[in-house]
């Protein structure tokens, strides 16, 4: 069949790119200090913690913003 070649090779970069992204989660924290940037914020009070990773979100968008942006330039 014709087209699935084509499905496969995509199963393939699906696959990679989800094993990359399984290492960044579990290494990124160590590495990256992905979560505990200036700009994310922390409010501890008492037996309550808010947590929202403003500027790790920003980062991680801006990130997948050049990835799509150069796999649509292929």
């Amino acid at each position: 069949m014709p087209g699935w070649g084509d499905f496969g090779r995509m199963l393939m970069i699906t696959g990679a790119l989800l094993l990359a992204l399984g290492v960044l989660l579990s290494f990124g924290g160590r590495l990256l200090k992905l979560g505990r940037l200036p700009g994310d914020i922390v409010v501890r009070r008492g037996n309550f913690t808010f947590y929202f990773p403003l500027m790790t979100s920003i980062l991680l968008s801006l990130g997948l913003i050049v990835l799509l942006w150069l796999f649509r330039k292929r």
